[in-house]
This record gives C-alpha cells, sequence and structure tokens, in this order.
C-alpha cells in the first residue's frame, strides 16, 4: 500500500464509515432526471442562472397560522365541532321572525366562546413565532465577494452561500462540507445530531480532499463550484449528488453532508456551502405533526351531544305537533275558540287554515328555543379547565428531579383524563426502567472472575430463591493469596466514578501485576481502551478528560481501563495515544501511540467490532463482541480459557449483566497487505453487493483469535422502579415490558424490578427448540416458517393450560415470549390466541423485540381490547410506540430527546409515573367526568323548564325567560363554578391515591362516566326541571302576589323560577365537591350574587332595553316574601332526591371513593385530637410534606 494512496483515502479507509458510501451507481446516474434535479452555484448566490431557479429563502416558520388565514381558518376549527354550527345556525335564524328572541342574545355569547377559543389559538401560536424569530435570527458568518466574513442572520442565506460555523454552534441550513480546522488538512469533523435522531453519540463528517485544503478566506476568494444533487427530501442519512470542480465530478455522499439544527463539536470551526435552505432543509422536510389523539372521555361526550340533538328535535317536534293540532282546532266548525289571539287576523306563524305550515314554523322555533340543552360553553370550559390542569402536572415539586433540574412536563392537554383510565402500561427497559448508565462491575481474564459485591439483580434473585444461587456465589468470588475462594456479601454501592463500579483490590491501584497472568490482564484492558470510537474531550482549565462515547458500554471499557492504568487521552484520524503503566520495566507511566490503520466497527448483523493498529513494529488486530458470534473464531490455540470463560459468561447473564467478549491476534505483515487489498478493492467496489464483499474481507481477518476473557456491565435499576411497579400492580394496571434484550437478561431484570414476583409461574415461548435450529441450518425457508407456526401454537396452547392450573392455585402468571417467537404470533391466525393468553396474565416480557414490534404489540392490545395503553420509553426507537398508544410518555434520559419529542407526557424519572398516574391521572379523570356530567344536568334542567313553560302555555313560543338572562346563563351564572369543579376537586387526598391504588379502577372501569351514571345525571336534570317549573307554578300562579291582591304575572313567574334554577344548580355544585377551598366557595355563591346583582342593574335599563325584566326584581319580587319563601321551597325539594341518593348510597352501596373518604376523615379526626393517639407510620408515610 503506498503512502499516496493512504493519504488519498484518509479516514474513508475505515470502515466506521462505510454506512455512508451509496451502494452503487445507479442513484448517481440519475443526477438530472426527476427528483435529482437540485444545481447549487457555490459561492456565487448572485449567479444569473441561480437567481432564476428561485429557491426559497431559509425563513422558517412552524406556526399554525400566518396573519393572512389565521380568522377563517380558526374559524373553520371551531367550527368542525357540531355544537358550534348548530349555534351559529340558531344565530344565524334569530334574526328572523322565527327567532323567540332577540339576534343579539344569541350571537353575543357565540361570540364571546368562539372568540375565546380563537385567542387562546392565537396566543399559542405566538409562542411558536416567538421560537421562529429567535431561531431566524440566530447568527452566523457568511462569505462576501469582497474576501470577507461578515455576521448575518440566518433568515438571509441563501443556497449557494459560504458559510463559517464555529464549535458549539448550530449548523443554520444542509451544509457542505468544504473543510474543517480539525487537524490541518484532514477536513474532518464532529457532528452531534441528538436533535435529528435523538443519538447522543457523535458522528464524524469528512470533506472531499479537493476542498479540504480551503484553510482561510484567501482560499476561498477563487472558489466557484456547481453541485448537481438530489432535490429535497426527509431522508437523513442518505445524499446523492456530485461536485463540479476545476472541470471534474467529485461525486457526494451523507459524509460531507451537515444537517440544520445539528451541532458542530470538538472543531474550533468549518467552512461549508449551503445547499437546502428553510422548509427545504431534511429536519423541516421530517417536521410533520404527530397522529392526533382524543382521550375516550371526549369521544363520548360527542355521542352525548348527538342524544341531547335528538332530545332537542323530539321535543321540539312534539311541541310543534301539539301546535299543530291545537292551532287547527282554533277554527272548527268556524268559531274561534281562542278569541284573544284573533285567528281571523294572523301570519303564516299562526293560521289555523295553514296549520301544518305553522307546525313546521314552529318546529324551527322549538329548535331555537330549546338550544340551551345544548352547553355552549362546554368545549371552552374544559379547554381551560385542561390548561390548568396541566399547569398543576408541570409544577408538581413530587416529579421533579433534581440531578437534571427537570421537571414533569404535559406537552399536551387533550388527554389528560385518559391518565386516569390506563388499562396496560408498555415500557422499554434499557433507560426507562434501568438508568442507561453502564457500570463496569466485573470481568473475567485468562479463566479467573474478577469483581465482587452483589448486583440489584442478584438481591432480587436471593430473595426469589430464599437462598444463594450459583450466580450469587460466582459474584462475590474472591481469591485470596493462597489461591482459595473465599466469599464477600457487601452490595455494590453507587459508582464513585460514573461508567466505573468495580471493586477488587486483585486488580486495582496496579496490583494487577502481581497478578497469575500481568500480561494477559494488559492485553485485557488495552483492547478496552483502543477498540472504541470514544472520542476524548480534554478540558483546558483543569486537565481533565471526558468522554463522548457511541454507546455507555463503551463510555465504561475505556473508563475501567483508565482506571486499572491505561488512560486513553488522545485520538487522532490515524492514531490512538495511552497512558500505560509499564509493568515490565520500572513500572513508570509511559506515552503510547498506537497507529489506527482500519476500524472494522460494530454492526447488528456482526455483532462485533475490531481495529487493527500497529504499535513497535506489532500488527495487532483488537476484537469484542457478543459470546455468541465469538467464540466461533478463537483459534485451537486461543481456546485455554474457554471453559471458565462461558461458565462465567453463564452466571453473568443470570444476574442481568451485559456480557463482551475480549479477544486478540496478532497479524503478519504479508497477512496484512494481501487483506487490506482485497479489503480496499470492495471498499471502492460500487457494486451491488458491495456490503457483503466488506462483510467477506472483515471475516476473513476476524478469525483466530486469541481469548482474553469477558467484561460485564451492569445497567442499574432507576431509583424506585420497583416500588413503582408494584403499586402499579396494586393499581390492577398491567405492565408489558418490550426491551431488545436477550431472555435471560430481560427474565432478571423483571424480577429485579418486581415486575416479575416470587412465586409466579412463568410462561415461556420461545424458537429456541433444536427442531427449529435444525430446520433454521437446512435453510427451507417455508419449511421453517411452518414449523414455527406450529411450534407457537403448540406453546399458547400450553400456556392456556398453565394459566388455567395456575388459576386453580391462586397463582399468578408472567408470560415471557422472545422477538422471533413474536414475529410469528402476531400472524393474524394467532395474534387473538396471544393476546388472549397475555391479558390473563399479571405481567408480559417481550424480549428481542425491534421498534417494529413493539409498535404492532401496542396495536393489538389497543384495537382488540379497546382499552386505554400507555407505552413510556426514552429512545429513539421507542417513538413509534409512543406514538401508536393512546397515550405516549417519553423519559428525559441520555438517549436524546427523540422519545420526549414524540411524547404526550415527559417525565424524567420512570417513578413519576406512579405519582403521573395515580394521583393526577384519577384526579382529571374524576374532575372532567364530575364536570361533563354536571354540564349536561344544568343544561338540561335549564332547558326543560323552557319546555314544561311552553306547554304550560299551550306551546305558544314564547320564552318563559328574557332573553339576556337566558343567554348569560352558562356564561355568568353558572360557568365559573364546574371550571373551578374541574380544576381543584379532590375526591381523596395525594397520599390516599398512592395508599390505596385500587381506586385507580374507578377511571380504568370508567365508573364515573358511565353510561348508567350519566344518564343518571341527565334524569337528575329533568327531575330538577320538574320541581322547579311545577312547584313554582303551583306556588305562584293563584296565591296573591303583589300588596295589591294581584297574582304573579309572566314576568315575575320567570324570574322566580329563574332564580330557583340558579340557586339549585349551584347548590348542586357544593353539594357534588369533595374539596373545598376558598376559591370554589368565591365562584358559586358569587354566581348566586352575580344573579341578583345584575337583575338589580338590568332591569333599572330602559324597558326597550330590558323588555320583560324592567323593575321586576325591585318592583315586584324583592318586597314580596311569596318570592323568597317560594325559592327556599322549591330549591330545597329540587335537591332533596340527590342528597338522599347519596347518602342512601354512601351507606348501603359505598364506591370506592366513599371508603376511602370515610378512612381519611377518621384519620383526621385522629389527627386532631390530643387525645387519641396518631396513626401508625406506616400509614403516613406517604402524607408527609
Amino acid at each position: 500500500m503506498t503512502r499516496g494512496l493512504r493519504r488519498m483515502l484518509h479516514l474513508s479507509k475505515l470502515y466506521s464509515f462505510s454506512c455512508f458510501h451509496q451502494h452503487g451507481e445507479d442513484k448517481h446516474a440519475q443526477i438530472g432526471r426527476r427528483g435529482y434535479t437540485r444545481i447549487v452555484y457555490c459561492n456565487d448566490p448572485d449567479n444569473p442562472e441561480a437567481v432564476q431557479l428561485k429557491y426559497k429563502g431559509n425563513y422558517v416558520s412552524t406556526t399554525k397560522y400566518t396573519a393572512a388565514n389565521f380568522v377563517p381558518k380558526s374559524l373553520f376549527e371551531q367550527f368542525r365541532r357540531i355544537a358550534n354550527i348548530y349555534f351559529l345556525v340558531v344565530a344565524c335564524v334569530s334574526f328572523s321572525p322565527l327567532a323567540p328572541f332577540t339576534a343579539l342574545s344569541v350571537v353575543g355569547p357565540l361570540v364571546l366562546v368562539i372568540g375565546g377559543t380563537m385567542a387562546k389559538e392565537a396566543l399559542e401560536d405566538c409562542r411558536r413565532r416567538q421560537q421562529d424569530v429567535e431561531a431566524n435570527n440566530r447568527k452566523v458568518e457568511v462569505y462576501s465577494r469582497t474576501g470577507t466574513f461578515h455576521e448575518t442572520q440566518w433568515k438571509n442565506l441563501r443556497v449557494g452561500n459560504v458559510v463559517k460555523v464555529y464549535r458549539d454552534e448550530y449548523f443554520p441550513a444542509d451544509l457542505l462540507l468544504l473543510s474543517s480546522s480539525y487537524d490541518d488538512e484532514d477536513g474532518i469533523c464532529y457532528v452531534d445530531t441528538k436533535n435529528l435522531d435523538g443519538e447522543t453519540n457523535l458522528k464524524l463528517k469528512q470533506s472531499l480532499d479537493v476542498t479540504s485544503s480551503f484553510r482561510d478566506e484567501t482560499c476561498l476568494r477563487e472558489f466557484t463550484a456547481k453541485i448537481r444533487c438530489e432535490d429535497p427530501n426527509d431522508k437523513l442519512s442518505s445524499f446523492v449528488g456530485n461536485l463540479h470542480y476545476n472541470g471534474k465530478d467529485y461525486p457526494l455522499s451523507p459524509q460531507q453532508i451537515l444537517l440544520r439544527d445539528s451541532k458542530l463539536k470538538h472543531t474550533d470551526y468549518i467552512y461549508g456551502v449551503v445547499i437546502f435552505t428553510g422548509h427545504e432543509t431534511k429536519v423541516m422536510q421530517n417536521a410533520t405533526h404527530p397522529r392526533s389523539k382524543r382521550s375516550k372521555v371526549e369521544k363520548r361526550m360527542d355521542k352525548i351531544i348527538y342524544i341531547l340533538f335528538s332530545a332537542l328535535i323530539l321535543i321540539s317536534f312534539v311541541g310543534s305537533f301539539v301546535f299543530g293540532i291545537e292551532t287547527r282546532r282554533d277554527l272548527v266548525d268556524k268559531k274561534n275558540r281562542r278569541w284573544y289571539l284573533r285567528p281571523d287576523d294572523t301570519t303564516v306563524f299562526y293560521d289555523p287554515t295553514r296549520a301544518s305550515l305553522s307546525a313546521f314554523f314552529h318546529f324551527l322555533t322549538g329548535l331555537m328555543l330549546y338550544g340551551y340543552l345544548i352547553p355552549i360553553s362546554l368545549y371552552v370550559s374544559i379547554e381551560i379547565v385542561k390548561v390548568l390542569q396541566t399547569v398543576f402536572i408541570n409544577r408538581d415539586l413530587r416529579m421533579y428531579y433534581e440531578a437534571t433540574d427537570e421537571p414533569a412536563q404535559a406537552r399536551t392537554s387533550n388527554l389528560n383524563e385518559e391518565l386516569g383510565q390506563v388499562h396496560t402500561i408498555f415500557s422499554d427497559k434499557t433507560g426507562t426502567l434501568t438508568c442507561n448508565s453502564m457500570d463496569f462491575v466485573r470481568c473475567s481474564i485468562a479463566g479467573i472472575a474478577y469483581g465482587r459485591g452483589e448486583t440489584e439483580v442478584e438481591r432480587a434473585l436471593v430473595a426469589r430463591r430464599d437462598r444463594p444461587s450459583e450466580a450469587h456465589e460466582i459474584s462475590n468470588e474472591v481469591i485470596d493469596g493462597h489461591g482459595n475462594a473465599v466469599h464477600s456479601g457487601k452490595p455494590i454501592g453507587h459508582s464513585v466514578v460514573k461508567g466505573f463500579n468495580f471493586r477488587d483490590e486483585r486488580i486495582m491501584n496496579g496490583r494487577w501485576v502481581e497478578e497469575p497472568h500481568p500480561d494477559l490482564i494488559q492485553k485485557f484492558f488495552q483492547v478496552l481502551a483502543i477498540c472504541h470510537t470514544v472520542i476524548p474531550d480534554v478540558d483546558r482549565e483543569t486537565g481533565d478528560i471526558y468522554y463522548e462515547a457511541e454507546s455507555q458500554d463503551e463510555a465504561a471499557f475505556v473508563i475501567a481501563a483508565r482506571k486499572v492504568g491505561l488512560e486513553f487521552f488522545e485520538r487522532k484520524p490515524t492514531s490512538i495515544s495511552l497512558h500505560e503503566l509499564d509493568y515490565e520495566r520500572d513500572k513508570n507511566i509511559v506515552v503510547r501511540k498506537y497507529e489506527l490503520l482500519h476500524v472494522l466497527e460494530f454492526s447488528s448483523s456482526r455483532k462485533r467490532m475490531s481495529v487493527i493498529v500497529k504499535s513497535e513494529g506489532d500488527l495487532l488486530l483488537l476484537c469484542k463482541g457478543a459470546d455468541s458470534v465469538m467464540f466461533d473464531r478463537l483459534s485451537k490455540d486461543g481456546r485455554l480459557f474457554e471453559d471458565e470463560t462461558r461458565d462465567h459468561i453463564d452466571k453473568y447473564s443470570q444476574v442481568g449483566l451485559r456480557v463482551m467478549v475480549i479477544a486478540y491476534r496478532e497479524l503478519g505483515q504479508e497477512e496484512y497487505e494481501k487483506w487490506e487489498e482485497e479489503f480496499l478493492k470492495a471498499r471502492v467496489s460500487f457494486s451491488a453487493d458491495r456490503d457483503a464483499l466488506l462483510d467477506a474481507a472483515a471475516d476473513k481477518i476476524e478469525r483466530e483469535l486469541i481469548l482474553l476473557g469477558a467484561t460485564a456491565v451492569e445497567d442499574k435499576l432507576q431509583e424506585g422502579v420497583p416500588q413503582c411497579l408494584e403499586k402499579l400492580a396494586q393499581a390492577q394496571i398491567r405492565v408489558w415490558m418490550l426491551t431488545g434484550d436477550k431472555l435471560e437478561t430481560a427474565v432478571n431484570i423483571g424480577y429485579a424490578c418486581r415486575l416479575l414476583r416470587q412465586g409466579m409461574k412463568e410462561i415461556v415461548i420461545t424458537l429456541d427448540s433444536p427442531d427449529i435450529k435444525q430446520l433454521e441450518k437446512q435453510g427451507d425457508e417455508e419449511a421453517l416458517a411452518k414449523a414455527c407456526l406450529e411450534s407457537i401454537s403448540k406453546q399458547i396452547r400450553e400456556g392456556k393450560s398453565q394459566l388455567t392450573s395456575a388459576e386453580e392455585g391462586a397463582m399468578e402468571c408472567g408470560l415471557i415470549i422472545d422477538g422471533k417467537s413474536l414475529n410469528f404470533a402476531l400472524n393474524k391466525h394467532l395474534e387473538d390466541k396471544l393476546l388472549d393468553l397475555a391479558i390473563n396474565c399479571a405481567s408480559v416480557i417481550c424480549c428481542r423485540s425491534s421498534p417494529k414490534q413493539k409498535a404492532l404489540v401496542t396495536r393489538l392490545v389497543k384495537q382488540k381490547l379497546g382499552k386505554t395503553t400507555l407505552s413510556v420509553g426514552d429512545g429513539a426507537n421507542d417513538v413509534s410506540m409512543l406514538q401508536e398508544a393512546d397515550i405516549g410518555v417519553g423519559i428525559s434520559g441520555v438517549e436524546g430527546m427523540q422519545a420526549v419529542m414524540a411524547s404526550d407526557f415527559a417525565i424524567p424519572q420512570f417513578r413519576f409515573l406512579e405519582r403521573l398516574l395515580l394521583v393526577h391521572g384519577h384526579w382529571c379523570y374524576r374532575r372532567i367526568a364530575m364536570m361533563i356530567c354536571y354540564f349536561f344536568y344544568k343544561n338540561i334542567a335549564f332547558g326543560f323548564t323552557l319546555f314544561w313553560f311552553e306547554a304550560y302555555a299551550s306551546f305558544s313560543g314564547q320564552p318563559a325567560y328574557n332573553d339576556w338572562d337566558m343567554s348569560f346563563y352558562n356564561v355568568f351564572f353558572t360557568s365559573l363554578p364546574v371550571i373551578a369543579l374541574g380544576v381543584f376537586d379532590q375526591d381523596v387526598s395525594a397520599c390516599f391515591c398512592l395508599e390505596y391504588p385500587l381506586l385507580y379502577q374507578e377511571g380504568a372501569q370508567n365508573k364515573l362516566f358511565s353510561w348508567c351514571r350519566i344518564l343518571g345525571w341527565m334524569a337528575n336534570g329533568v327531575g330538577s326541571s320538574i320541581i322547579i317549573f311545577f312547584c313554582t307554578t303551583n306556588v305562584m300562579v293563584e296565591q296573591a302576589f303583589r300588596r295589591d291582591g294581584r297574582v304573579a304575572d309572566f314576568e315575575v313567574l320567570g324570574v322566580t323560577m329563574y332564580t330557583c334554577v340558579v340557586w339549585a344548580v349551584n347548590c348542586q355544585m357544593a353539594i357534588s365537591i369533595n374539596y373545598f377551598t376558598w376559591i370554589q366557595h368565591f365562584f358559586i355563591w358569587s354566581s348566586v350574587a352575580f344573579w341578583y346583582i345584575f337583575m338589580l342593574i338590568y332591569g333599572y335599563i330602559s324597558p326597550t332595553i330590558s323588555t320583560t325584566a324592567y323593575m321586576v326584581f325591585l318592583e315586584a319580587a324583592t318586597p314580596s316574601l311569596l318570592y323568597w319563601l317560594s325559592t327556599l321551597l322549591v330549591v330545597v325539594s329540587t335537591l332533596l332526591p340527590y342528597f338522599s341518593y347519596r347518602a342512601f348510597q354512601t351507606w348501603l352501596q359505598p364506591m370506592p371513593h366513599d371508603r376511602i373518604q370515610s378512612i381519611q376523615q377518621e384519620c383526621s379526626e385522629i389527627e386532631t385530637s390530643k387525645d387519641k393517639p396518631k396513626r401508625p407510620k406506616e400509614h403516613t408515610k406517604h402524607c408527609e410534606s
């Protein structure tokens, strides 16, 4: 291999970045055709040809509305609701003679409600616009034809501009990397793409050799080139194009592309050419709105609206039918039965000769008159309540994680009540149940196990088996000075150094040099210090070294090597440098540089990673990988410690540790050169099987390895996870763990976090049988698929029989199924059987699951059961599962923010899910359910008084109340108390919600918003209207009302009846509230007081405006004792049925919250009593402030 070719390749020879190369010339051949027509004039955006292309600018807008379309678009959103359409039609018809009230009294409340909702939409959109303005006004340096860089705003960038981006700055557009300040002329830079794909590992980008020499402004002065490439698209990991420069074409790949919203790291600055701007950038092409989610309560509420519409049409039809009959009878035998109506001189709205037509118009009048059955302010009230509920969730200090300074976050207010109805939770494992912060805790080197102490899984296994297991024994094995095994039962504590929780005096503090195989120990940790893609970041002030790792495992390995005496401190494109302990000579620290020749990176198919390095003339291949592929690659002489290592690996896996096998080999110069020639031919190949050729070449060199040992890292459970899952199980919420880990690890983690519990029977479905493996080797796909289906079907049947026998013995069952089995179990012929088995198990673990399988399992349960599902995860691979579930909860962990951005709720730790569901979920569900039921109750109670009055008045179309009285009923006199109910009411306190998790089943079983309860509240409304109307009329109509002996007239009757309605519905609210604050008291009693104030002020206004309300309250109602007594009598009579029902229900058939309320009351009495003892500590543990 000549030095010239070596220099030309630069980093492209590293297998790490092979994924960035195109897989053939076919895509580049399409340049200029449809989909590949974009032309960029580099450093020449003012070129006349470039101007004619009319590319979009770099201004980005993520707002829902613009100034031009806000009004029409927002109105369209509002009138998608059928109730608003109805009120709009009524408002339009109110301008006609058909209306039983003035137009303004109808239009006013509609404008208020619609306007309020539109104002809320505008406010939210203004916040988005503010974020857009902040992004668009960021500064970046752009090159001008004067030969210098000047600062400009992002929004001013144009396609073809050359920009200079500095370290830790975001890229303002999609750029072609020209050169960088990193390591002279290598043209490489490191990029953080966490905002794009959620991955925290840095990506390495490299410019073309032809532009990598651009070091300053003078080099750019004469630079002009033309890029032909693909059109804007949403594919983040692909790019097709070429650069025409100095008469030559250079192919471009994703390795040279820097995407908008990714960040420059570990590089002082880069030069780049703008290719895509604004909404044509790849990140904006991916910015699609997630699937809209609606709660089940809201969907049922729509059905109730339809029921009320049906009732509205029915009573309007009944009224018009009776009106038509009565009208026709007015001219029977040509006699005027109701002569005072002047049937001989009428309009079409009352014409005995055309009674059918009059009845039709009366029907239209009735649709408007009885429209108060439909609550106009319901939707806007619910939106206000939900927004306020999210404020309480966001500010709950019990869900604030101080370590990362992160609170819980409700990213949507649409699903608050859904949190109280969850039936099944689907949870990721790594980073969700565990910390995703790997600790190096054990290792096996040269057949000797190092590291001691108990892991969390081991402690769970000991508790599960009630005796020390073999895994427990190996974990605590320590070899004394005489070579005898001793044991230490000390648990592993918290890491002193992040990533390193290893304790063994035989290895630490340089004592490994005294071990039987110090050369192998040194070689073992050399592999850990060299075989990786970690990037060191040296703090220039303190000299401390921090590591940017592609995975937490790699970081733990590098840290472990440093703690043992091999510190990785510098990485260059072609070398790695270590500070090493030279144990063979004077045991001093020396600097040793390893020339990095090739990196054969880890992939899911290879399951291993290798590096080829050169040090002091020796060529070494260092390799680490999964045990399933590594042992087959060992040489005959390299298997000296195979049996012991396998034994240690099995025991590490049993206690939930992640295991990696470590090996190496020495390479001869001739062998290496021959292999490199073949490998480089594969790299520059443009054939369709290029990847296969690369894998084959790598496979040839990764043979004849010498085994060194194995590592074991622990992914610790997050704090409080076992207690949280136990509490969720007590709430009868089913939890499924969907993980990519292998079966043994997943099961042991399940026991550690108490998802699987002691005494639980395991039902395992797997395809690891010898018969299946034999068919896999034969390669007969059809026979294999048939055998797998039969095997899964048989195992499901056996699982059901095991389940039946377990239920007879009062034993819980846990289902464990692997990803391979899941592929076949999700077949349409087996999915119902699998689901039937799974839902009867207390816990389910799906291991070796792909992201797609996670989403499919979630969809299966959601669609088949029709119950509320919740998915929780922390990584980009969980996004599909989060979006598929009814509720997606993202955990802001170490795998980026992709899951959080796709979620409906975000929490910093899994344990906060307990409070989110059992407290906030229960409260929100109860509040929204009570709020909606009460809304319909008060509107039915009010609306049906109009109907009874109409029947009393022969369906004349005359409303019982003043126009503005009716309009303000939902807006001012009854709206605020119901909002207070939705925000503040608590049936039981937070501590009792947690102490009695079974209370959660009220929501999961939808007891508070069942059809029985909804119809009960409706019946209560009808009953209240009957009591109010008939009691009021019987008390007042035939009695002397005024001092002069006159009876109550129409206006007085309306005011009295309206007063009774306002008092009754507000007092009904007071009876229904469980948790009073001064706010509830203020809203309830001020609503009643406002009615009296309104009557007083409105009655003073000129009768041309106040009409039937003029001076009625002041002159007629107030002086009359009958008015006040009848109000008291009617209100008490109205409240008595519901009060009696609740009293008897609480006494004879109490609901769960009734029982807990009585316990809470008893506890309060005990705590406030000085003579009685306090309740025990175990009862108050959740109630501490």
